[in-house]
């Protein structure tokens, strides 16, 4: 008969951390988030570890060239997503890896329409003094001019003043085009003594910013990371279906490491896809999804350098409601970590797994990590920032960036669901959406690591590997996540109010 699991299977929101003792020295300075990313024998180190226990999801909707660049440079990794022709794939990946440090992606971005308050206003919010001026807004839109602190005053412009009325066009701009080299760019910005030097298309659409004040790029990204050449270090998604045709490409562009991206990865055709890489590349395979023991000692004896747990999870996902598999992303987290613990006190070799799906808010990752996660994958987070390669549009008077499942029509990625039967999208198990818009990557990032840093300082930990040894996590109830929010209180609406 049947196997059944009479525990109910649980997700992030049902746990909370318990403190431990605050050490003097637990401070978030001295809290350390390196983790391992691929497999490793006791007593050596991982041939790749992250700075930071992030990586973008294998999806059209998040991870390509530029999101690969920018989570890099914040300490994590990107997957590039699979589901697009090989050699598309593979230029996205050769961009990542000859990618140079020193141009940006522009975070402060308004159009001609907008007003000097508008300025004003995203300077406070964003720190910047330099403000792209683009035909939509965007980062990436035709450039129409720049506007720095030189071009207005504050005690003489009127706040309504349209930004058309003081920007520096572009007629009046030094620019560098695209493929531009940084040292050509920095040779520019001495030649003209530019603080800023844009750099557009033959479309004058704007690809990147040059500042003079970047050129010590890793004193700017102290945690970004690179390989031994000293490039951003990239990963690629594939699936197990054209693998033998798109590996070899991928490889040949630089790749890092791979991941064999499916809804259910517990499958002999993830363990051939894995043994025909291990056969055949020097390069690390991560596989998955699994919720289950059984799945990860499935993958690990295959060869997987690391796996991926969650099925069902993500926020876009609805293969549980379509299917009727899964398992909530808790209880397979830490199950899955009680056997990786097991097989590496049994063989010493120490395989790291990825939580992916079920992040709701921050304090999930914290969650993820104590329960034994060594890094998280996540899609809606980082679809919503300027880096994510979809539209972002106005509804009802807000922004927000599109946001698709691999399992949906719009992305007809069959290959990540497919079963052995016939080659295309029977069914979805994804949906299209939009997500909040919340600007640029480093500044929401910085922020979820604070909040991540200071609570394993409550639960007096300086590093993941403390964490998941000392910390102590209870269920909680109903009425007690109730309590965990504002309640019985009448919530001030702040929204356009200026304190005096």
């Amino acid at each position: 008969m049947a196997i059944y699991y009479n525990e109910p299977s649980r997700t992030f929101s049902e746990y909370l951390l318990i403190p431990n003792l605050t050490r003097k020295d637990c401070t978030p300075a001295n809290v350390d988030l390196k983790t391992p990313l691929v497999k490793f024998k006791e007593g050596e180190k991982p041939a790749y570890s992250l700075n930071i226990p992030f990586s973008s999801a294998v999806m059209q909707s998040v991870s390509d060239d530029k999101m690969g660049v920018a989570l890099a440079r914040a300490g994590g990794i990107s997957f590039i997503f699979g589901s697009q022709p090989i050699e598309e794939q593979a230029r996205m990946v050769r961009s990542v890896k000859t990618y140079k440090a020193g141009f940006v992606v522009s975070r402060s971005n308004l159009t001609p329409d907008h007003t000097l308050q508008d300025v004003l206003d995203l300077k406070k919010r964003n720190g910047h003094s330099t403000f792209a001026i683009t035909h939509d807004g965007s980062p990436n839109g035709k450039l129409l001019g720049i506007v720095t602190s030189r071009d207005y005053r504050i005690s003489r412009d009127a706040p309504n003043k349209p930004v058309r009325d003081f920007m520096t066009p572009f007629e009046s701009l030094i620019v560098g085009r695209s493929g531009i080299t940084l040292s050509e760019a920095n040779d520019l910005i001495w030649d003209h003594k530019l603080n800023c030097l844009p750099i557009v298309d033959e479309e004058q659409r704007l690809d990147y910013l040059v500042f003079r004040k970047d050129y010590d790029a890793h004193k700017e990204h102290p945690y970004e990371l690179l390989d031994a050449n000293k490039s951003y270090v990239v990963g690629a998604g594939i699936n197990s279906k054209d693998y033998q045709d798109r590996v070899p490409a991928l490889v040949e562009a630089g790749v890092d490491v791979l991941v064999i991206d499916s809804s259910d990865g517990y499958s002999e055709w993830q363990r051939e896809t894995i043994e025909y890489v291990k056969a055949n590349f020097d390069v690390k395979i991560g596989a998955g999804n699994v919720v289950d023991r059984e799945g990860f000692l499935y993958l690990v004896e295959a060869g997987a350098d690391f796996v991926k747990v969650g099925i069902g999870g993500g926020s876009i996902c609805i293969t549980r409601e379509q299917k009727g598999i899964g398992r909530g992303q808790a209880t397979a987290v830490i199950e899955v970590a009680e056997a990786r613990d097991q097989y590496y006190k049994e063989t010493g070799i120490y395989i790291p797994i990825c939580s992916d799906g079920g992040i709701v808010h921050d304090y999930h990752i914290t969650l993820a990590l104590a329960m034994g996660a060594d890094f998280v994958m996540m899609g809606r987070y980082f679809a919503r920032f300027d880096e994510s390669p979809t539209r972002k549009v106005k509804i009802g008077g807000t922004f927000v960036k599109e946001f698709w499942g691999e399992g949906s029509n719009r992305a007809r990625n069959w290959q990540r669901y497919d079963t052995g039967g016939k080659q295309g999208l029977v069914f979805e198990e994804g949906v299209d959406s939009y997500v909040p818009y919340a600007g640029g990557l480093q500044e929401n990032l910085d922020k979820t690591i604070a909040k991540i840093k200071s609570t394993m300082c409550n639960c007096g930990s300086l590093t993941i590997a403390e964490l998941q040894k000392n910390a102590r996590i209870t269920l909680v109830s109903a009425t007690s996540l109730v309590e965990g929010g504002a309640h019985d209180v009448i919530l001030k609406d702040n929204s356009g109010l200026s304190g005096e």
